[in-house]
């Protein structure tokens, strides 16, 4: 439905005045309203823009084109409104996860499958900075990730799910009884920085003021906690809701604070607010809030 959400664009730069202003009402960049633009102009054959000046404006096609967008998007909004109660749950849904909460999220869509067969819901994995991306793009209706710093855009929408505290995860017979203890010690597990987890962990390590022995960085939360079993190092990384790490009599799980505080990462549902199945992404929503507690 590529073409729809450009011509929901050209719209939004009619209305503000530039693609600048546009952009905001939209959740793309700049550069991504001017590409969506370009790419609206070459499936319809014709220039829509006046690029001389400072700033594009339409042209005498695009005004002529507007009202008609108008119109379509008038008759595709009324199309995705929700069904009968019959069939509510019903349709094709496109969201994802981060690795931690595939697993449950499948089980949970795999229970909803079995009880409405009508609704149609396709799953993608990947990093949370990623999914947010496919969101704000319309790729995905709805994805759990990671809580990012920034706060999301006006045509999205953040439902906090639960939250997970940092925690030092250490072997069993490894040196050190605490967790700044642990991480003075032994060699350092990292989590990638480059995702919003690992950086929530680098600031962590920052305020606490550890001192760590940087050894290997991974972007595998399983991983680095296989790694802390062989006695590979310690590493630091969320408490995750479903994993058994407590129980496992190879490993020592250490609270971690920082400025006398525990650290959280929440886990949310991030999704755009005019998507037109909110009452399926509830439902998984809700269904997902029991299966982790929150």
């Amino acid at each position: 439905m590529s073409t729809i959400r450009f011509l929901r664009t050209l719209v939004a730069v009619a209305e503000q005045g530039s693609f600048a202003a546009a952009a905001g009402q939209v959740a793309l960049t700049q550069a991504a309203v001017s590409l969506q633009m370009r790419s609206l102009e070459q499936e319809l054959r014709r220039e829509l823009f006046d690029r001389s000046g400072r700033v594009a404006v339409l042209n005498a096609d695009g005004r002529e084109l507007l009202p008609r967008a108008r119109q379509l998007l008038a008759l595709y909004d009324e199309m995705r409104l929700p069904l009968a109660a019959s069939e509510a749950m019903a349709g094709a849904v496109a969201v994802g996860a981060v690795v931690s909460v595939m697993g449950g999220l499948s089980h949970v869509v795999a229970r909803m499958k079995r009880a409405y067969p009508a609704l149609d819901v396709r799953l993608v994995g990947a990093k949370s900075i990623d999914l947010a991306a496919q969101v704000e793009s319309g790729e995905l209706d709805a994805a759990f990730l990671v809580e990012g710093s920034a706060r999301p855009a006006g045509a999205l929408r953040w439902t906090p799910l639960y939250q997970e505290p940092l925690v030092a995860i250490a072997a069993r017979g490894s040196p050190g009884e605490t967790a700044r203890q642990a991480l003075a010690a032994n060699p350092f597990l990292r989590f990638d920085r480059g995702q919003r987890t690992g950086a929530l962990v680098e600031r962590a390590l920052r305020r606490a003021h550890l001192r760590t022995n940087e050894f290997l960085e991974l972007n595998s939360i399983e991983a680095l906690v296989e790694l802390v079993r062989q006695e590979v190092g310690v590493t630091v990384v969320p408490l995750l809701k479903r994993a058994r790490w407590r129980d496992d009599d190879a490993l020592r799980i250490l609270p971690l604070q920082a400025a006398g505080d525990p650290v959280v990462r929440t886990i949310g549902m991030l999704e755009r607010r005019d998507h037109g199945r909110g009452h399926v992404t509830e439902a998984i929503r809700a269904a997902c809030a029991g299966l982790f507690g929150g």
